[in-house]
């Protein structure tokens, strides 16, 4: 949950992305969006394809710089790649010749971080993901909900300030989905980092949620920034409470009006 009146950790003024095409069109992606998020927040972001979720995640990351306007972080403008952020994408990404464990302390090695503490912390991660007996299999030996787990475990590593997650649990099964929310959940209780997270799945956004924000069809922009307003802890009966289903439904008619593509 938000800080109320805490001073914003992120901050999107007015921040547009227009892509180049190898043909030498551009594409707007995303247009202008201003937009405020607070230190320890869980925010989520829904949208139809190709409305720009992922590339506000990327300006966010500094992974892509803004056409126009700016992106902060605790005031400072995003220029590029900060280590104060961790990322999760939906293919877990995790190299298939390495253990679970050396998979997690990946980012360890690339900041130079002293072997002992990178050890302990790393067994530490694993256990908050639930994967203390599992630290010496290899990718191709766990289910997709655990690798997905060894990736939150990894973005982790350096206690990044900021977890971006861009569609994590798309590729699951339903029941692993619902599953892997709420362990989400219960990891961001532990850590409570802030959290920016891009779904296509509304039922997943308002049940993981502190606000959801609605995008508009290409180019992005926001159409609502709805606040959920329901009670934590949340668990699988959260979704038979009313006011979980009323906020479902408030964010669904954005996309009820509109027109169904050919």
């Amino acid at each position: 949950m938000s800080d109320g009146g805490a001073r914003p950790l992120i901050e999107l003024r007015g921040a547009s992305k227009t892509f180049r095409t190898r043909s030498g069109e551009d594409v707007r992606a995303l247009g202008e969006v201003t937009l405020a998020i607070a230190p320890r927040e869980f925010v989520c972001i829904v949208g139809t394809s190709g409305c720009g979720k992922s590339t506000l995640l990327r300006l966010v990351a500094g992974l892509v710089a803004p056409t126009t306007g700016a992106v902060a972080i605790g005031g400072s403008v995003v220029t590029g790649p900060r280590r104060d952020i961790g990322m999760v994408f939906q293919d877990p990404v995790l190299l298939p010749w390495r253990t679970v464990l050396k998979n997690v302390l990946v980012p360890a090695e690339v900041i130079g971080m002293e072997g002992g503490h990178a050890a302990r912390r790393a067994g530490s991660l694993l256990d908050l993901v639930g994967l203390r007996g599992f630290t010496d299999k290899y990718p191709g030996e766990l289910s997709g909900g655990m690798r997905q787990r060894a990736a939150i475990a990894r973005a982790l590593m350096h206690d990044p300030e900021i977890l971006l997650m861009d569609e994590p649990f798309g590729a699951l099964d339903a029941m692993t989905r619902e599953a892997m929310n709420q362990e989400l959940l219960r990891i961001w209780q532990g850590n409570r980092k802030t959290v920016i997270l891009v779904t296509h799945s509304i039922d997943e956004a308002v049940f993981l949620a502190d606000r959801v924000i609605v995008m508009s069809p290409r180019p992005g922009s926001i159409r609502e920034a709805l606040a959920v307003k329901v009670e934590r802890p949340r668990t699988s009966r959260t979704r038979l409470d009313p006011a979980f289903l009323e906020c479902v439904g408030a964010v669904r008619a954005h996309f009820d009006s509109l027109p169904v593509a050919d």
